[in-house]
């Protein structure tokens, strides 16, 4: 047990554990004491002075943020000397600092602006030569050297959790400025975490400089649609004209505990427009009637799930969802050797290891939550992190500190030989040690191209860690073996300290897949396509037969990868119709689709609660309040291993389906700032391998399908494995993602 430290503040007597300073201490008990330069997620920057503290023995002023209290010790936040110390602070700051708060993007939330109205600066006693500093244009963000008060926020938070390391301090007294790092420009993922954490206006996205002000704004809150991490934000809009409607302008985030990235920043505007049309109305209603199917997205929310499952049992129909189905599947396999109905391990579990494997994703990518927590965990904890994968990732380069790379499709026997090294010691029932016993390790290290000494060096970097974490990914779940793929996760789960993350791939797959009861999709006739192909259309994207809302025009909820129940508000409205219309239409009669909130499934861990009564908050120190998580629910745990199968061979040119940085889906396919980079990307090598040239249009052909793209050939990419984006086709998110293919250049 962690020693208890006694102190007081002003006073008061306070309590400290390890790790905690001087001053989260004095915010745990709501004592203030200004900061202009420190971030709660990040170390320190310790460059504004603006939190230093009398301390009593202590001579001279101490750093509140990063000073650890001593038993007993006193601690004064205000006094004349302070408040002087303060102002002083305050005025160099404003030295030359630009008035034109009124043309400023940041003015009225501007910590400047706030704390030189705070410390009453009505003259200025320093001066300094004004400098030429031109506004830098990097795409997305545009900086404004000339604003900037170097607090370096922008450089720790991207170094220290999103894991770009993209700027840096260029050092020269008064002309110090924020730089790109090692680049001319900024080469980055364009998260605009930057933006967020900027205390001034130096940082500001592109689109919405000079735009509005921030008091002109209204801010919904709610939940990012873009992946399934679940990430907090506020859509902010603002009423044009008089007789016009609301119009998004931005998103922002609460930066001192969450991030986003920059698809959730960035990619908005994905709102859809139209208005009643009661032909179309009633020919969807006739076509619901008549479907044998309704075929749909994970892109909703659990109400309208719970809907289109009332539905079925209503009309007699099959659903068809591939995504959500097969991650049902996986659970249901992981639940028959836990027997617990939901994964263990949370975006927190992640940030607070000390240990982390990747299996089966192209994490910072898929789910840039996960990739942020990484870093974190990285960054804060020193953890040791081990990313497995067929494909090397720039990204994660930053944070791995071991790569395995194995062969496309062997991730069956990869599980086993991580299971088989991490329950060395474990205390297994007999049928679990005749698993082990009767691998054939030398087999399997061979058709994996992974060797024993990988998992010594994995097991001896993971020796002192006290909290380790396993992320799977989407491979796994599409994987044909992912039944015992799944097993094997559960008993490593079982029997060691590992806590497990299964990443699913849309923003609501999870959710979904403890609604519905999902039938296998089969190539039949009157198929009702919801937000998804079928005879008849009912979506929220182009195209459609009837338009119905997006997710940022709706009031509901998703299940996050931390197994919470997260709320999301309506920032536009939409004056169609909705799924609850065609509902009623139908006989299943509710006013709102919210009504629904609180009839969602209690026996997959939903609670009776009402959509009016979630919270969606973050505490003063960070708590997630939004929502609720779901109850646990036991399972019967009777499941059985079974014998690996043989490990199949992916030859000739592969393509894996990943999406790039900024690109998820056709919602964020059809945003405005997105960069919709959709080229068929491969190695030198692979170029080889498929005859084929940079800048060479090609037909791929994967399956049934064929589709073109534009060759591009990438200096960070190696082997014969090519990047093949999906974001701007209709690919299943539940394939596996390898996919053997034919390459043809189109003379």
């Amino acid at each position: 047990m962690d020693k208890i430290i006694n102190f007081k503040i002003n006073g008061i007597s306070v309590e400290a554990q390890k790790g905690e300073t001087i001053l989260t201490v004095a915010r745990k008990n709501d004592i203030y004491i200004p900061t202009m330069c420190y971030i709660s997620k990040t170390t320190p920057c310790a460059s504004c002075r603006m939190c230093v503290v009398e301390a009593s023995g202590v001579e001279g002023f101490v750093l509140s943020c990063n000073t650890p209290p001593t038993e007993g010790i006193e601690i004064t936040t205000n006094n004349a000397e302070l408040e002087n110390e303060r102002i002083n602070i305050m005025k160099l700051y404003d030295v030359n600092h630009p008035l034109e708060c009124g043309v400023c993007d940041k003015s009225g939330e501007c910590d400047l602006q706030n704390k030189t109205l705070e410390f009453d600066i009505q003259k200025q006693n320093f001066s300094a030569r004004d400098q030429a500093r031109p506004i830098q244009q990097w795409g997305l963000i545009n900086y404004d050297p000339a604003l900037c008060i170097l607090c370096e926020k922008c450089v720790h938070v991207c170094n220290e959790v999103i894991g770009d390391d993209a700027i840096e301090v260029k050092f020269g007294g008064y002309s110090s400025v924020i730089i790109p790092k090692n680049a001319d420009t900024l080469d980055c993922t364009f998260c605009g975490e930057c933006i967020a954490v900027c205390p001034v206006g130096a940082l500001i996205s592109s689109d919405f400089q000079y735009k509005a002000n921030s008091w002109e704004l209204s801010r919904v809150p709610a939940t990012c649609a873009h992946c399934s991490a679940g990430c907090s934000l506020e859509y902010e809009t603002r009423h044009m004209g008089i007789n016009g409607a609301d119009e998004l302008y931005r998103v922002k985030n609460n930066f001192e505990f969450t991030s986003l990235c920059g698809a959730g920043r960035f990619g908005f505007d994905f709102d859809n427009k139209a208005t009643k049309d009661d032909a179309a109305f009633h020919k969807a209603v006739e076509a619901l009637k008549n479907a044998a199917a309704i075929r749909f997205s994970s892109i909703i929310t659990n109400e309208e799930a719970h809907i289109l499952q009332l539905l079925k049992e209503k009309l007699g129909i099959k659903l068809f969802n591939e995504d959500a189905r097969k991650f049902a599947e996986f659970m249901k396999s992981y639940s028959s050797v836990s027997g617990k109905l939901h994964h263990s391990g949370s975006l927190d579990a992640i940030k607070q290891s000390d240990a982390a494997i990747i299996l089966g994703s192209r994490i910072a990518t898929d789910n840039p939550g996960v990739r942020y927590a990484l870093t974190t965990a990285a960054r804060h904890n020193g953890a040791k992190i081990v990313y497995a994968h067929p494909m090397e990732d720039v990204l994660m380069q930053n944070v791995t500190t071991q790569m395995m790379k194995y062969e496309v499709g062997t991730e069956e026997g990869v599980i086993a030989l991580l299971a088989s090294a991490i329950l060395s010691d474990a205390d297994l029932d007999e049928s679990e040690k005749a698993f082990f016993d009767d691998l054939d390790l030398g087999y399997i290290y061979a058709e994996t191209n992974l060797g024993e000494e990988e998992f010594s060096l994995m097991m001896k970097s993971f020796s002192r860690a006290k909290n380790r974490v396993l992320i799977v990914g989407n491979d796994l779940i599409a994987h044909e073996r992912s039944d015992n793929i799944a097993k094997l996760v559960a008993l490593i789960e079982k029997y060691s300290d590992f806590s497990i993350v299964v990443v699913p791939r849309e923003v609501n797959t999870l959710g979904v897949s403890l609604i519905n009861t999902l039938d296998i999709d089969e190539d039949i006739i009157d198929v009702v396509g919801y937000n998804d192909n079928g005879n008849f259309v009912i979506s929220s994207l182009e195209y459609a037969n009837l338009s119905v809302p997006a997710l940022n025009q709706q009031e509901g909820t998703v299940v996050s990868i931390d197994n919470r129940v997260l709320p999301t508000n309506a920032a536009l409205g939409f004056d169609g119709y909705n799924l609850n219309d065609l509902a009623n239409a139908l006989g299943i009669h509710k006013k709102n689709t919210i009504d629904y909130t609180k009839e969602l499934n209690t026996n997959a861990g939903f609670k009776d609660i009402e959509f009016d009564n979630l919270e969606n908050f973050l505490s003063k120190m960070g708590d997630d309040v939004r929502g609720y998580l779901l109850d646990e629910v036991t399972c019967q745990a009777d499941g059985q291993l079974e014998e690996l199968d043989d490990l199949p061979e992916f030859n000739g040119t592969i393509i894996y389906h990943a999406d790039p940085v900024l690109q998820f889906n056709a919602y964020t396919n059809k945003t405005k700032q997105l960069e919709k980079d959709n080229f068929l990307r491969g190695s030198a090598q692979f170029s080889v391998a498929a005859k084929i040239s940079d800048g060479d249009i090609v037909d791929i052909t994967f399956g049934s399908t064929t589709i073109q793209r534009e060759f591009k050939l990438d200096s960070e990419l190696k082997g014969t494995i090519a990047l093949n984006p999906t974001f701007d086709i209709n690919v299943d998110p539940s394939r596996y993602r390898f996919e053997k293919s034919k390459i043809v250049r189109v003379m």
